[in-house]
């Protein structure tokens, strides 16, 4: 039996979370309404592992290990996105493990069913086709914030990836649910040497070839692993994840999470609302109150608040982007 570990990946701000995310607490340390943190409930889903590692940056080293005690901690050199990252770590498991296979798994997403299932097929079929292996979700609507999987034809389990397609337009989203698309999960099984392999040619080769993994590192692009191999790669399969998935990347996913009171608002925390609907509510200890106001985001943690539409919750990016240049996210 070839050894499985779990990777999970912990080296994000989670910027579409702020102010609830903040660089000295970043997400994946929240719990959200659930007894354990974001991390702490990642890495106990990928308890049917032989072995489970953290990836994450320096600043965050302690608060792994007080949220995830039994897994090990790799620290990646400075933050340079997805593709850096997890070719890094595909070298040091690799030089700590020996063979093996590696189940990739982001620490912010909710998962509820039979995810040891698929993610054990996963990883037989990363062993056996000796390819890139990604899980496929079915589509509840055409959304245009995941990116996408055009599938081959199912056999045993899996089916050839024909594209990789970015996060469309509403038209173009619509088109990919009417054609069968799937939404890429973000969650992937390799072999570290599948992976390596498929980092060169791309702007990761220097983290595949150079004489240590570190110093690859500092010579790659920053880039995700979706752009800089996934999308190149002619050697990679989907498996249909059979649970329930979302992606907690910003404020208006947990409108689908929660069970919204008489007039649709979602409440985490203490609120009260008054001829106020379909809105998102989130709090540390604060009491936020809510008065004739409608498809709103209304975040209020430590001191800072977010008032933003629903609609637009993607533009809390912009927020962090300002705080950042003066120094104050």
């Amino acid at each position: 039996m070839v050894t499985t570990v779990a990777l999970v990946l912990a080296g994000g701000t989670g910027t579409r979370l702020y102010p609830a995310s903040r660089s000295d607490r970043p997400k994946q340390f929240h719990a959200f309404g659930g007894e354990d943190s974001l991390l702490a409930r990642t890495v106990s889903r990928a308890g049917f592992a032989d072995e489970t590692y953290v990836l994450t940056g320096e600043q965050y080293a302690d608060q792994v290990r007080e949220h995830a005690p039994g897994a090990g901690v790799l620290v990646e050199p400075e933050p340079r996105d997805t593709g850096p990252a997890l070719a890094y770590a595909a070298r040091r498991i690799r030089e700590q493990v020996g063979d093996c296979v590696l189940l990739c798994l982001p620490s912010d997403h909710h998962v509820t069913g039979d995810f040891a299932t698929v993610a054990t097929r996963a990883c037989q079929v990363a062993v056996e086709t000796g390819g890139l292996v990604t899980m496929g979700v079915e589509p509840t609507r055409p959304a245009t914030g995941y990116g996408y999987i055009e599938p081959g034809r199912f056999e045993r389990g899996h089916a050839p990836v024909r594209q990789f397609r970015e996060k469309p337009d509403a038209e173009t989203a619509e088109t990919f649910v009417e054609d069968g698309f799937l939404w890429n999960a973000g969650i992937f099984a390799w072999t570290p040497d599948a992976f390596l392999r498929e980092c060169e040619g791309t702007p990761l080769e220097p983290v595949a070839t150079a004489d240590s993994a570190e110093a690859g590192f500092a010579q790659a692009d920053a880039e995700s692993v979706d752009y800089a191999v996934l999308e190149r790669t002619d050697d990679a399969y989907v498996v249909p994840a059979d649970f329930e998935w979302d992606d907690l990347g910003s404020w208006d996913a947990f409108e689908r999470l929660l069970a919204g009171d008489d007039d649709g608002t979602a409440v985490l925390g203490d609120a009260l609302t008054i001829d106020s609907s379909r809105n998102v509510v989130a709090s540390d200890e604060k009491h936020v109150s809510l008065v004739g106001v409608d498809d709103l985001v209304v975040a209020a943690y430590d001191d800072r608040v977010l008032v933003v539409p629903k609609a637009e919750a993607q533009r809390v990016r912009e927020v962090v982007s300002e705080l950042r240049e003066n120094e104050q996210f």
